[in-house]
């Protein structure tokens, strides 16, 4: 029979004092820890070393940094961990040029706006000088220029405020090869038709359509002009079909009928509104 050695209760009571208070100074240090944890965030929080340092404002061409900084109320006092993110994307979503707005922390110190304007979708002229239109029917009154240099649309003639956003909505829509395309746009209201539009292509086409639904049936154009002759003059009219009137023989190309890939209207819908 295997002897087991002893120990007497007298050599184990020390041991067990050692253990109980290594384990005590253990849980010492662990809340000792989160207490100054929690008094350093405190100390954090209260301390210039929360405030903001940096705001950085991007995504705008029209809405000038300054005046979005001032919307938002931030300043370098600004405790970076008590800006209210949706008071300030509300705030500064009232500017009718602004489609979205997003604020976001970027630690330790920036806050970022990321502000996303309605496209510049066209040009209007009033008194001589060309001023932007943004895809909303807002005209950018305080960045008129003398000249136009042809990058977007010339829209002109529309005298009714609310067709003129009806086209630009329709234009904010159109995929940005489509809309280089277009020189210039006319409204050209009749009595069966209010919605009516002469187009000048940049491409020497014109193309005779109607507001309604205009960015879908414009999806149809390059596939159209693909099918011309090179060097043909002529209207293109997109409407509840398409086809090619030529400006060289009318008598023999006028109701020529454009093989299309969709038809965006049935005969039953009317054009005007």
């Amino acid at each position: 029979m295997n002897k087991k050695k002893i120990v007497s209760i007298e050599d184990r009571i020390p041991k067990l004092k050692q253990a109980r208070k290594k384990k005590a100074n253990r849980r010492l240090i662990f809340y000792l820890s989160i207490f100054f944890f929690l008094i350093s965030i405190i100390v954090y929080l209260q301390s210039p070393l929360s405030h903001v340092k940096t705001i950085s404002v991007k995504g705008n061409s029209y809405f000038a940094d300054e005046e979005i900084i001032k919307r938002s109320e931030i300043t370098t006092k600004s405790n970076i961990w008590t800006i209210n993110g949706d008071q300030i994307e509300n705030e500064i979503s009232k500017n009718q040029i602004v489609e979205s707005v997003k604020v976001n922390r970027k630690l330790p110190w920036t806050i970022e706006i990321k502000v996303k304007e309605y496209e510049r979708v066209g040009y209007i002229e009033k008194d001589s000088t060309f001023y932007p239109i943004l895809g909303n029917g807002t005209v950018m009154e305080t960045v008129g220029q003398q000249t136009f240099n042809g990058d977007a649309p010339l829209i002109a003639e529309f005298t009714e405020e609310a067709y003129l956003h009806k086209m630009t909505s329709e234009l904010q829509k159109l995929p940005v090869d489509i809309l280089n395309l277009i020189s210039e746009i006319y409204w050209k209201p009749t009595e069966e038709n209010e919605s009516k539009i002469l187009l000048y292509m940049s491409d020497g086409y014109m193309v005779d359509s109607t507001i309604r639904n205009f960015a879908e049936k414009m999806q149809v154009y390059p596939s159209i002009v693909s099918q011309l002759d090179k060097g043909s003059e002529g209207i293109i009219h997109i409407g509840v079909g398409a086809y090619f009137e030529s400006f060289v023989s009318q008598s023999e190309s006028e109701g020529e009928e454009i093989e299309e890939e969709s038809v965006v209207e049935s005969e039953t819908e009317s054009d005007s509104e």
